[in-house]
């Protein structure tokens, strides 16, 4: 097989530039947390034989180099950021441009997909759920596409990266062609971007648990776990909108690191990106929908409050009236010298109360008008 070399690559500006954002999109994950946000980094690579894919973990930077320029291809899977000088050193052996180091490892990068050339660079976060779905975690993951190699670079460094898919590969037998690491690139970044629908789902089952107590059991606290998914979904969109135009910029670029089935895989995810949008899109409307059961529950209770209040003025008032009648000082007021008197205002009293109150509930005002009877 020809011998690989270093691409030549003629920058435009903007393209594949490092695009930090000011701070992460959503929480550190506990490996990240535990070591300081910077994981260890561990390297292993799947190395296409003709016999078929051979994985080797943690394999020599010059059996590497080696097998680069003999042209066999290469997928190098790193994980963490904890020794970048090693990170750079591996790139550099493997004739990656320099110019790509940036956008792998400052992190958070914004969310691209730009192509140029031979070169076609990814940077996706990772999301998940923290112990409570109201809280995201995030993790950045850079892809680089270059003629014989795939990389992947992951901040964080729990687990095996990609196990599905490095389990599917390692159970096949024969040759790769160097044009079928662009099927893996659009497989990884189609299994990140699908871990994203469970969580929506499990959004949803958590909103509408919200939307039946924000009618039953209006509290703040309902409020602020509305608000907080609500946050949540604008990150989620806010990661995934730039996809949607850079990966229609993408199919239009003719890319030729991508072949015919990867540029079919690549307008199913655009397709993918937008039911996402308009999945978060759905969703925010339903926490819109909480807030205002919320408040309209809230507003019921208290006309609730309002009505009971009503009813015991009204019944009080002629009541009250009578007793500042018969409470007056003055001497020529006949009532007060009557054996029964009290005992008649007494049951006059009674009997005014009695008829109001019958007459009130009459017209419906002894009702529960927040629904909840």
């Amino acid at each position: 097989m020809a011998t690989t070399g270093s691409p030549v690559v003629r920058l435009t500006p903007g393209a594949l530039s490092s695009q930090r954002l000011e701070q992460r999109p959503a929480g550190l994950p506990t490996h990240l947390y535990v070591h300081g946000g910077l994981g260890p980094t561990r390297a292993d690579a799947v190395l296409f034989l003709d016999s078929g894919p051979v994985r080797t973990p943690a394999p020599a930077i010059e059996r590497l180099a080696s097998l680069r320029q003999a042209g066999t291809p290469l997928w190098l899977r790193l994980q963490g950021l904890g020794d970048r000088r090693y990170i750079q050193q591996l790139l550099d052996r493997l004739e990656v441009p320099a110019v790509l180091l940036a956008p792998l490892l400052e992190v958070p990068q914004r969310p691209q997909v730009n192509g140029l050339e031979d070169v076609l660079l990814v940077v996706l976060h990772r999301l998940s759920f923290a112990k409570d779905p109201a809280h995201l975690v995030s993790e950045q993951v850079g892809l680089v596409l270059l003629p014989g190699l795939l990389i992947t670079l992951e901040e964080g460094c729990g687990g095996d990266p990609f196990p599905d898919l490095t389990e599917w590969l390692l159970s096949k037998s024969g040759s790769l062609a160097d044009r079928d690491l662009d099927d893996i690139l659009h497989f990884v970044i189609d299994d990140l971007l699908d871990d994203l629908f469970p969580m929506l789902e499990a959004m949803s089952q958590r909103l509408d648990a919200l939307e039946e107590s924000s009618l039953r059991n209006p509290r703040p606290l309902i409020l602020r776990r509305s608000y907080e998914f609500r946050s949540n979904l604008r990150i989620i969109r806010t990661l995934i909108w730039p996809l949607r135009h850079q990966i229609g910029l993408l199919l239009r670029q003719r890319q030729r690191l991508l072949g015919a089935e990867a540029l079919e895989g690549f307008r199913d995810m655009a397709e993918l990106v937008d039911q996402l949008f308009e999945a978060c899109g759905s969703l925010r409307g339903q926490c819109d929908a909480i807030t205002q059961s919320y408040a309209a529950s809230v507003g019921n209770r208290m006309n609730q409050v309002m009505k009971t209040l009503t009813i015991l003025t009204s019944i009080f008032a002629p009541l009250t009236f009578i007793v500042g009648v018969y409470g007056m000082n003055f001497e020529n007021m006949p009532e007060l010298k009557w054996h029964y008197g009290y005992a008649l205002v007494m049951l006059l009293m009674l009997m005014i109360a009695v008829l109001q109150a019958w007459w009130l509930w009459r017209r419906g005002w002894f009702q529960d008008w927040t629904g909840q009877g």
